[in-house]
């Protein structure tokens, strides 16, 4: 059967209206066959405060009352059977046992917190699950509730899990094929279950990706990624109100700019779609009339620069030592140590005698701090000098033929004569040039750069 998924954030749920226009949007397609879903806006956010242990016993009570708040909310426009309140509630009295087991814990207990996390944040998912089923029900709409868990299998990597592709596959057939043809399945994103029938979660923000391995498990035609803005922007409007949505962009674009700190879509939403050449949507779930910007694996244009990304909270981590000049060997030191003490590298530049790599700090293990711990310092010292630099912001040109395009680099320093540019990459993928500036100065690089590529340049077009 030729049918759509359509995946819809927190804030196009957020209440009964917001749940009313996403099931217009369902309602105008009738291909849309698979519906996945994230938690209510606020909800997540809630449950994550809970997963922290460090709530007394009334502030935990505050934020179940809170969570349960946005869903009555809902669930007081609509006739819910006897079966669904009570999975409701149910999950209710889950949340508050789990949060009030979390706080319980010892120090050194931290499996079972993250395994118990997942359980936890998985109820949102369940929720608005819930009540969006029953929303298009009463608009008409054969609908059918499915647990994601009976699908999407994982590894036990509690909070991070790995997606058995191959057996999703398998019983995304066995489950969910044979209902597309009267049904519109409505299932949950960012949540699934292991081997041993425990919860688990792909880390947060993936629900995209659920939406798009469900998609690649039941062969759709196109992903709809439903969400608060209209597409995919040359740039965040936040930092300049002349960022405009592109109609099109291609999956290697796109994954740069997600890599690179967009945040429209998540960075692994892209790889199912890629692998089976899936077009992807990104439009506004509030207003859908508005368009969105298509993904796909070749677009019509093809202009050197595309857009601007921006990612904060960046470490420059330097090595240097003489032991590199004509030495070999040095590198894989550097980075067998870096490995042992599962950091990430992003970018990666050397000399004679030092390297300059960058650490993410963004990202969901971090918690905003720093990856370098000094037990690893210590070890890196006794090889090398190690110099950090903190307060960083990695900004990322993004388009085609870089690498080999006239003038690239004379637009962007002529740009930024004034600012000192700590790091630059270029070469290493013809779809981006990145560097460093200091994190003060992000958000005017971003404004100049977008104004000297885009606003002077025909909207992009070299």
């Amino acid at each position: 059967m030729n049918h759509k998924i359509a995946k819809f954030g927190g804030t196009s749920l957020a209440n009964f209206e917001a749940m009313s226009r996403c099931a217009d949007i369902v309602l105008s397609s009738q291909s849309t066959r698979i519906v996945v879903v994230s938690a209510s806006s606020g909800v997540t956010n809630l449950l994550v405060s809970l997963s922290t242990g460090s709530l007394s016993a009334t502030q935990r009570n505050d934020a179940i009352a809170k969570i349960s708040g946005i869903q009555s909310a809902i669930a007081t426009h609509l006739e819910l059977s006897s079966q669904q309140l009570s999975l409701i509630d149910d999950l209710l009295e889950k949340v508050g046992d789990i949060a009030t087991s979390i706080a319980r814990l010892n120090v050194g207990e931290e499996q079972v917190r993250t395994q118990l996390t997942d359980q936890l944040l998985a109820c949102g998912e369940q929720l608005s699950s819930t009540l969006f089923t029953q929303v298009l029900i009463e608009r008409g709409v054969n609908a059918h509730w499915l647990d994601v868990r009976d699908v999407m299998r994982t590894s036990s990597d509690f909070g991070k899990a790995t997606v058995c592709i191959d057996t999703v596959a398998q019983l995304a057939s066995e489950r969910m094929t044979p209902l597309l043809e009267k049904q519109v399945i409505v299932t949950q994103g960012f949540i699934g279950c292991d081997t041993q029938g425990n919860t688990t979660t792909l880390g947060r923000g993936g629900s995209d990706y659920s939406a798009a391995l469900l998609g690649e498990a039941t062969h759709c035609s196109q992903i709809d990624i439903w969400t608060d803005v209209t597409g995919i922007f040359t740039t965040d409007p936040r930092i300049t109100a002349q960022a405009y949505a592109l109609e099109e962009i291609s999956f290697n674009e796109a994954a740069e700019m997600a890599t690179f700190g967009a945040k429209v879509l998540h960075p692994s939403t892209l790889i199912p779609a890629m692998r089976c050449n899936i077009p992807v949507f990104v439009g506004s779930s509030r207003a859908p009339e508005s368009g969105g910007t298509i993904v796909r694996n070749e677009t019509e244009s093809k202009p050197v620069y595309r857009a601007i990304a921006l990612r904060r909270e960046q470490t420059l981590l330097t090595v240097t030592s003489m032991d590199m000049l004509h030495a070999p060997g040095f590198l894989a030191r550097v980075f067998t140590i870096l490995a042992k003490y599962n950091l990430s590298v992003d970018l990666v530049t050397t000399s004679e005698v030092s390297v300059a790599i960058t650490l993410d700090n963004t990202g969901s293990n971090s918690g905003g701090n720093s990856q370098i711990s000094q037990v690893m310092l210590d070890e890196l010292e006794e090889v090398c000098q190690v110099t950090i630099e903190k307060d960083l912001a990695l900004v990322a040109l993004i388009g085609n033929a870089i690498d080999t395009s006239y003038g690239v680099g004379t637009r962007l320093f002529a740009t930024l004569h004034d600012v000192n540019v700590r790091m630059i990459c270029q070469g290493a993928s013809s779809h981006n040039l990145c560097f460093l500036v200091e994190e003060r100065q992000a958000t005017d690089v971003i404004s100049r750069l977008h104004h000297a590529m885009f606003e002077q340049n025909a909207r992009g077009v070299a």
